[in-house]
């Protein structure tokens, strides 16, 4: 099983990282802020167009090509700035459990993730069966 495609946009910069904290009658709650409901929400309806019919159930392989937008960057060079790579593949993730992708994200044993400059801006997303 592959499932393969590219959603042209120009990729959130906020992360899961940003979620906060305040303390209620003395205890912590957590909350999203509007930025990162705003990215989940970006995330979620580009990828519910490339939802297969079956989530995976066994284990994946996960390769994301996060494309952004390339300002006075040279086009395909690597990206070395924040985010963080880990910290957008975790909101990502999250959204694809979300959607339906896998049954849960800890199915996904490999992955491969980078971040570009890029002409065209855009996530690149590859599921494969291991």
């Amino acid at each position: 099983m592959v499932i393969e495609f590219f959603m042209p946009m120009n990729p959130p910069t906020c992360t899961h990282q940003e979620k906060q904290v305040r303390v209620v009658k003395g205890k912590p709650v957590f909350y999203e802020p509007m930025e990162l409901k705003a990215a989940r929400q970006k995330l979620t309806d580009y990828l519910s167009r490339h939802i297969p019919q079956e989530p995976c159930r066994n284990g994946v392989r996960l390769m994301v090509k996060w494309c952004f937008p390339r300002g006075r960057h040279k086009d395909g060079s690597y990206r070395i700035t924040k985010p963080d790579t880990d910290n957008l593949q975790k909101l990502l993730k999250d959204c694809m459990t979300k959607c339906g992708f896998w049954t849960d994200d800890a199915l996904v044993a490999s992955e491969i993730v980078e971040k570009f400059w890029a002409e065209v801006p855009g996530i690149y997303i590859r599921v494969e069966s291991l």
